[in-house]
């Protein structure tokens, strides 16, 4: 008996034991699936919102054709020609080929363009690019329901390649500017535009970055990089926020070809500001300071007394400028502008030059390390925005590099006319002073703010620095100053 209930109980526990592990195997796939499911909730509440988004903002988007007259030798194909500036390998300023006629017998040509724009007022004021319409002799916008209209420029501006321009509409539908200084890495962003002549292509993205410059697509750049897909055509498009308020202009691909992951837009802060001026004048009018400055670059701080590397060295000042009539000096490093810091000299530049003539622009610089607040007047920005009012030959082996005293004849044919300095022959790749971004043609006048007059007073300068480990170098490339940091290899 004992050992029939022993059984038993053995039974039933085995029995039990197979009923808890087949249940175990059951809810192992169950609550795999209930998070599938919730993952799936998830991608498809954010489908809803893109899909919201495009709905909402599509009818603001329009397609912009542009025509162009061409005459005599120069009417060309430029969809193919290497030498058009649209058709850089790196730059492509259109999105793409624009739809270009052509070269043709004929004494004049029409080139016809095709892009995006977007509405962004009821009354038929349009955002677009400046290389989309500037210089246009006619401008037709395709609205949504694919009705044609004539549209007037109502101004462009090549130097942030923005554009206006105007259909003589009302009650349109329109996307309104978002604040473009709240925006930040990682948000979502949506891309509407008309690649390859299809209308209303819309593609999502997150921004891969803001403040991008350097790039010499325009003169005042601060671009958002973002990886949504971009591609031929989408040029002058939205770039939106997940509230559907344009958070930029799209502008330019970075790469050899469309949708490669790297495409720029121009904020909406600054297109919001070149509209105001360009629907009141018709024209953008800059400030202008009368400086040119640099970054301080890391390890410069010290040489100026600053606590940290951040600020503008002004590395020249043109006389009987606005600044050098509110007592701006070389050297001083610019930390605030209107209460604000500053950290770059593109951000100071585009910051300056928002202002109108007639401002006055407070300032704070660092002089011999202390802070001096000066008030500065600016001026119109006059053409050429900063313009500047014994040959022995040394090879700088440990630096890389092979240096010329500048003689007359050179100063002459480079544009250095009434400068001093050696001049780079020649840089090693991969050498300090290839890594520090001297280049051949590069002109050093200065070494650790004292000047250089010819390549023994360059090696003298170098010498004295050689216990530092490196040394600041002021250089002139072409008609353009800059501080260089440069490492000096140990003896």
């Amino acid at each position: 008996m004992v050992t029939r209930v022993v059984r038993t109980a053995r039974k039933n526990t085995l029995a039990s034991a197979s009923a808890i592990g087949v249940i175990w195997l059951l809810l192992i796939p169950l609550s795999a699936f209930a998070q599938d499911s919730q993952s799936i909730v998830t991608l498809k509440q954010m489908g809803k919102a893109f899909a919201s988004i495009a709905e909402k903002a599509s009818p603001a988007v329009v397609g912009v054709q542009a025509t162009k007259a061409v005459r005599g030798s120069s009417s060309r194909d430029w969809s193919t020609d290497p030498s058009n500036p649209f058709e850089d390998e790196l730059f492509k300023y259109f999105f793409g080929p624009r739809r270009y006629q052509r070269e043709r017998q004929e004494p004049e040509s029409r080139q016809v363009a095709q892009g995006s724009g977007f509405i962004i007022s009821s009354d038929g004021y349009i955002l677009t690019n400046n290389h989309m319409v500037g210089g246009a002799e006619k401008v037709t916008v395709q609205l949504a329901d694919g009705q044609k209209v004539d549209a007037e420029i109502v101004g462009a501006d090549p130097e942030t390649d923005v554009a206006v321009v105007k259909i003589d509409k009302a009650d349109l539908p329109y996307i309104e500017l978002a604040n473009s200084d709240t925006l930040e890495v990682g948000e979502w962003v949506i891309a509407i535009g008309n690649p390859f002549g299809l209308s209303h292509t819309v593609t999502a993205g997150i921004v891969s970055a803001t403040g991008r410059s350097g790039l010499r697509i325009a003169s005042y750049e601060n671009f958002i990089q973002t990886d949504a897909a971009i591609n031929f055509g989408n040029s002058g498009g939205p770039l939106l926020n997940l509230d559907g308020k344009a958070v930029g202009i799209n502008t330019a691909i970075i790469g050899p070809g469309g949708n490669v992951g790297i495409g720029l837009a121009i904020p909406s802060n600054m297109a919001r500001d070149i509209y105001t001026q360009l629907k009141e004048s018709g024209a953008v009018v800059r400030g202008f300071l009368g400086v040119q400055g640099d970054d301080v670059k890391p390890g410069m701080g010290e040489y100026f007394g600053l606590d940290t590397d951040k600020g503008v060295v002004i590395v020249s000042v043109v006389e009987d400028s606005p600044a050098d009539k509110a007592g701006v000096k070389q050297d001083d490093v610019v930390v605030e502008l209107e209460g604000q810091p500053v950290s770059d000299w593109n951000e100071f530049r585009n910051r300056v030059a928002m202002y109108k003539p007639g401002s006055e622009v407070r300032i704070v610089v660092i002089r011999d390390g202390k802070r001096k607040p000066l008030t500065v007047t600016l001026e119109k920005r006059p053409d050429g925005e900063f313009a500047m009012g014994g040959g022995s030959q040394a090879v700088q082996e440990s630096l890389g590099m092979t240096l010329q005293t500048l003689t007359e004849e050179l100063a002459s044919r480079l544009g250095y006319e009434d400068l001093s300095g050696v001049l780079v022959m020649e840089v090693r790749p991969g050498s300090p002073a290839g890594e520090a971004g001297i280049q051949a043609g590069t002109l050093i006048t200065e070494v650790n703010r004292k000047p250089v007059r010819n390549v023994q007073e360059f090696n003298e300068a170098i010498d004295n620095a050689a216990a530092d480990g490196r040394a600041l170098l002021r250089v002139r490339d072409e008609d353009w100053t800059r501080l260089l940091m440069l490492r000096l290899p140990k003896k």
